[in-house]
């Protein structure tokens, strides 16, 4: 029992020793030591600028005021790491043997001015110690223990790119062993909201002499995470697999410091993400084996992107599924129902605004190759699309699609530079027109399979507005098919008609659109035993129409046959469908007026002596009779024959 109080006593006198000798030693001198260690380790020097103490607790070591590490050579005068207060912790032991070793840093409000150039290194890379150690044959030694920065402000300056200012960034570094992992625990606050970093460095010691070592990072903040594996250097080049989720992107967009965008469902206000990734330090990204969510829609690919431009730059090779994008029109197509769904004012088109900022949020070109695509106005089957972006416009390439129930192929744009437009140049086979029509604009009452083009631009932020403005030219050609709502057939023929619908054999039209109104004047359709031709107008924005089908019966080589006119007007969901007896009756009134004219011109001509044709031979005879008469009896009175 006296051993262990003996042994007990000894080891309390050493300690005590041991902190008497260290309590002895001069702040300035143990911080004129720890200045010159760490500019062995790091190539750069320290100023110590105010008071400097040497403490015990919590730290043994010395705390020191206005304290600065200078730049790399290349990065220009101002420092890399300025403080207010800076705690710097050494090994007893070491100390007392006389020699320094660092084991915590601890800054408080410090302020690092970080940035790279050309080649991508930064001035956080310590080379002129890299380049004595190489020179001396030796690897060189930088292992502090522990570094922490509470409160720190940053300033990055990537080379070629704009500055980012941030504050409030917290810093824990834990490395026990030299030759070992490193783990960090990082905060930065780029709009005020956390952005956290927890990750792990393999190898730190080779890392921080620019050599590539294996990392691990998990990255939090607002409705997000994201885990990285794999292998990295200094420079901020990564090559392995990245995976992460976001429940709400628009609050991570926030979160990183990006401008605000409205993204539309299903192109990703939510978000999961998996892919081999490889970085490079001029921010260009090369995603392999890609798995991307969107909400509903899920992709897979791969794609390439620069971080670096503005707007950002991507390219990118997709497949998928069916593609639900029905928020980026974000007005349904109006519905054909029956009475007392509101009227005109309740099925026009709406006139809520359309939010295509999106476009200006990349450029690039994106291939897509689906199983099907859905919006709010279409539906299309297995489709290959590209779609280009450039400067907020953007042009969806048709090669083709299956639409319809036939195939489309064309371009479709969206310009949103100076306020929105779409256009269209399109082609299109085998389509259904019921389903196109309905689709598109509600209208389902014509059936029957189409072939032809369309080109097509209009203009406005509301669908309203868009389709008000239509202009365009386009024409279609139809097999067998038929109208429902009126019968052509019953109205020549009313023991002979199809119970409400019209029955054609075939079709052609062209139109042209202007102002959102569709006229054609050249509709040719053949019935059974009828013709029919049209002409008429199509309100597009209106949704109206005025349009007139003229049947006739019994023609012949040598008959022009029956004709009875039908006005179809008003609404496309419940037009007034009746016989245009006006165009049926005129053309006898015509008649009978060119026959009493005809008339009155052969009695004429049986009067005066000459044929008469026109209102000018009436003229010219009664002026040719008159001189006549007049020289008559102007021989007569003369006296001659």
């Amino acid at each position: 029992m006296r051993l262990i109080l003996r042994l007990l006593t000894a080891l309390v006198l050493t300690v005590a020793a041991a902190f008497a000798i260290l309590a002895f030693i001069p702040g300035q001198k143990l911080a004129e030591l720890v200045g010159q260690q760490i500019e062995k380790q790091t190539g750069r020097q320290v100023v110590f600028g105010g008071d400097v103490r040497f403490s015990l607790w919590p730290t043994l070591g010395i705390q020191a005021d206005t304290v600065a590490l200078a730049n790399a050579d290349w990065a220009g005068p101002e420092p890399m790491l300025t403080a207010g207060r800076l705690v710097i912790g050494v090994d007893a032991a070491d100390l007392i043997r006389g020699d320094v070793r660092i084991t915590e840093l601890t800054a408080i409000v410090p302020h690092l001015n970080l940035e790279t150039r050309e080649d991508g290194t930064g001035n956080w890379v310590f080379e002129s110690a890299q380049a004595e150690a190489g020179a001396a044959g030796e690897s060189a030694s930088f292992a502090i223990e522990a570094v922490t920065l509470n409160g720190a402000s940053l300033r990055y300056a990537p080379h070629g790119q704009d500055v980012i200012e941030m504050s409030q960034v917290d810093l824990n570094l834990l490395w026990p062993d030299p030759n070992g992992t490193a783990t960090i625990d990082l905060t930065v606050r780029p709009s005020g909201k956390p952005v956290r970093v927890q990750g792990e460095v393999g190898s730190f010691k080779q890392f921080l002499l620019g050599q590539v070592a294996s990392v691990g990072a998990t990255v939090t903040t607002q409705a997000s995470k994201a885990r990285l594996d794999g292998r990295a250097d200094l420079t901020g080049a990564f090559d392995g697999r990245v995976t992460g989720a976001s429940e709400d992107t628009g609050a991570l967009m926030a979160a990183l410091g990006l401008a605000p965008a409205e993204i539309p469902q299903g192109l990703g206000r939510t978000v999961e993400f998996a892919a081999d990734t490889t970085y490079t330090p001029d921010g260009r990204i090369a995603l392999r084996d890609l798995s991307l969510s969107l909400d509903q829609n899920t992709v897979t690919g791969e794609a390439d992107v620069n971080t670096s431009a503005s707007p950002l730059q991507l390219t990118a090779a997709l497949k998928g599924d069916v593609l639900d994008l029905s928020a980026l029109d974000a007005a349904p197509a109006p519905s054909a129902g029956g009475a007392g769904t509101g009227g005109a004012a309740a099925r026009g088109w709406s006139t809520e605004p359309i939010d295509a900022s999106a476009l200006a949020l990349l450029d690039g070109q994106i291939s897509l190759d689906v199983q099907g695509l859905k919006t709010s106005s279409l539906t299309l089957g297995p489709s290959r699309l590209t779609v280009a972006v450039e400067r907020a416009r953007a042009v969806l390439s048709l090669l083709p699609v299956q639409a319809f129930g036939g195939a489309v192929q064309g371009e479709l744009i969206a310009n949103n530079r100076n306020g929105l437009s779409v256009a269209g140049r399109l082609s299109f086979a085998e389509v259904q027109m019921q389903e196109a029509l309905g689709q598109l604009a509600g209208y389902d009452k014509l059936h029957g399979e189409a072939s032809g083009a369309l080109d097509f631009l209009g203009v406005g932020n509301s669908m309203d507005q868009i389709m008000s403005s239509l202009d365009g030219k386009g024409n279609v050609e139809l097999g067998k098919g038929f109208f429902t709502g009126f019968d052509l057939q019953a109205i020549m023929d009313p023991d002979g008609g199809n119970g409400g619908s019209t029955i054609f054999e075939g079709l052609t039209a062209s139109f042209a659109m202007e102002d959102g109104t569709l006229r054609n004047d050249d509709l040719r359709a053949a019935l059974k035993v009828l013709k029919a031709e049209g002409e008429g107008r199509v309100g597009l924005g209106a949704q109206d129409l005025d349009y007139t089908f003229t049947p006739t019966a019994f023609a012949s080589d040598t008959s022009s046959g029956i004709s009875v006119p039908v006005r179809i007007r008003g609404s496309w969901f419940d037009p007034e469908i009746k016989p245009d007896l006006s165009k049926l009756v005129q053309p006898k009134l015509d008649e009978a007026e060119e026959k009493a004219k005809q008339a009155v011109r052969d009695k004429l001509s049986e009067e005066l002596g000459v044929p008469v044709e026109t209102e000018q031979d009436v003229n010219d005879a009664l002026k040719r009779r008159v001189e006549e008469e007049a020289r008559k009896q102007l021989l007569k009175f003369l006296g001659g024959d």
